[in-house]
């Protein structure tokens, strides 16, 4: 396979995966021509290659930069602004979990913080039921932020990164 052919197999399989976790196609597009770039690419370069337009791009652009995953680079002598991907892995997967957690967990959290507490007697099976789901989702929420936040923390864990770094 010639490399102009698997970098557009891997650009459309990176945007379908996304689709799958919830994220927008076109960001990941951009984000894995990014990463399997050698050189830092300009919006233009991104248009022509995706075939997407401008306003598309810079969107999509700063959406992956608000998420951590891609940086602006500039060029001596250039006017325009050029865009690099986070080539390590694990800091991508981790920036995804910590991104996922802060947009996802979070509000989530809140809501069921909010709801936890109706009026109405504690014995009526509506208001039981409610209360008692409500909990049961509040102990998975807490249980799965949990293992997000030791998964995005495992820099800072000399025994979980040490497992990771074998896994790579």
């Amino acid at each position: 396979m010639k490399l102009d052919e698997a970098k557009e197999q891997f650009v459309q399989a990176w945007g379908t995966l996304a689709t799958n976790w919830g994220i927008n196609r076109t960001m990941a597009q951009v984000h894995a021509l990014l990463l399997i770039s050698a050189q830092a690419q300009g919006t233009e370069e991104i248009m022509e290659q995706l075939r997407i337009s401008r306003g598309n791009a810079n969107m999509n652009l700063r959406e992956l930069i608000n998420w951590g995953l891609i940086y602006k680079e500039f060029k001596t002598g250039e006017r325009r602004e050029f865009f690099r991907a986070e080539k390590d892995i694990y800091k991508v997967f981790t920036q995804v979990v910590k991104e996922r957690r802060r947009r996802e967990l979070e509000p989530i959290f809140k809501v069921l913080d909010d709801v936890r507490h109706v009026e109405g007697d504690a014995n009526d099976a509506e208001v039981k039921a409610f209360t008692d789901t409500i909990k049961n989702l509040q102990s998975f929420a807490s249980k799965a932020d949990s293992v997000l936040v030791t998964v995005s923390k495992a820099d800072e864990n000399w025994f979980f990164s040490s497992i990771l770094k074998l896994l790579k």
